[in-house]
């Protein structure tokens, strides 16, 4: 059974120890990754499944299924618990359709786009709402002033339509400057960062991780287990696909993530380290993610019954120092996803 953490220091919500990432729940077809999307029967089971793990801490976003995620996420929660036992976070901020004001964090998107999900999922407020980029890198959008971004967030909180706030993948500096902006206001600050970290994209161990450790502030990585690769999906190669995420449409993405010369010889070594602990190569991936002390609630996706079980039975396992050191040692530098594209 899965434990109840604070999520940070900053606030005194309390999540499960894992965050049920819900990209892959919605409408087949529709949407970016909808041909690997489950529908609301199937994703029925499964979180039925992780409700009785002690499970209750679920993550979407407007822009997966164009709001059909949302829509099913929503339906399920409402159908399976009562409102006051599980936290429900949401993002916004990418494109939601072609008309200039449908994406970013100004003003009138930020207003509109917390209508727009409260409404999809059936709910009165959002426990927790994350902006899925910095105000000035989303693509097709203008680079808003950061002031009218947090004022409107700000806003959507003493509304009672919001109740916390995460950011997601954004350089430190501009966390930093998010941060240090909302407090000289008097504006709600965020009390997350879900970010790009797992073994084989460690970029934010510079300055992200440290600095979110040092404010209070709770890391919730996602794609801890790099969209496969770490679970054995891509068999030592892009081109060795083996589910139907890795040899769809999915697998360009995934492929322009990990750029490391050392990606699936770091991957075979998770392989080697689960064999000695007679685990799934997911469960130590996510075990050395979750050793580490400044990390609250990782994002985690499940097609599965049995890959949510291996997930929940990763927290615990705790990894012998060695072995931590075996699996971080290939490791190299890349450049930062942020300053070459989008990560």
């Amino acid at each position: 059974m899965l434990k109840a953490v604070q999520l940070g220091r900053n606030s005194g919500l309390r999540v499960s120890e894992l965050c049920l990432g819900t990209m892959n729940f919605g409408e087949p077809g529709r949407g970016h990754q909808g041909d690997w999307t489950l529908d609301i029967d199937e994703a029925r089971v499964i979180f039925k499944a992780a409700i009785d793990k002690g499970l209750f801490y679920f993550d979407c976003a407007d822009v997966y299924g164009l709001g059909a995620c949302e829509r099913v996420v929503g339906e399920l929660l409402r159908e399976l618990l009562p409102r006051d036992e599980y936290v429900i976070a949401t993002k916004i901020a990418n494109p939601m359709g072609s008309h200039p004001n449908q994406g970013g964090l100004s003003r009138k998107h930020v207003m509109e786009a917390v209508d727009a999900s409260l409404e999809r999922l059936g709910l009165d407020y959002i426990d927790h709402l994350v902006i899925h980029r910095h105000p000035q890198a989303i693509r097709s959008h203008v680079e808003t002033p950061i002031e009218e971004s947090l004022e409107a967030l700000h806003d959507v909180v003493k509304a009672g339509k919001v109740l916390y706030l995460g950011a997601s993948s954004m350089f430190a500096w501009q966390f930093t400057e998010l941060q240090l902006t909302a407090e000289r206001h008097g504006w709600t600050k965020f009390i997350s960062m879900q970010n790009h970290y797992n073994l084989v994209y460690r970029e934010e161990e510079r300055e992200m991780n440290p600095y979110c450790e040092r404010t209070g502030v709770a890391l919730m990585p996602w794609s801890p287990l790099a969209r496969g690769i770490l679970t054995g999906s891509y068999k030592g190669g892009f081109d060795h696909g083996a589910t139907d995420r890795s040899q769809g449409r999915d697998r360009v993405r995934t492929e322009g993530l990990y750029h490391g010369s050392a990606t699936f010889d770091i991957a075979d070594r998770v392989v080697e380290i689960s064999k000695k602990y007679g685990k799934a190569p997911a469960q130590i991936a996510l075990a050395w993610l979750l050793n580490k002390p400044q990390i609250d609630a990782p994002v985690v996706g499940v097609s599965k019954i049995t890959q949510l079980e291996q997930l929940v039975d990763a927290t615990d396992v705790t990894l012998e120092d060695d072995d931590v050191e075996y699996l971080e040692e290939l490791y190299e530098p890349v450049q930062n996803l942020l300053s070459i594209g989008y990560s």
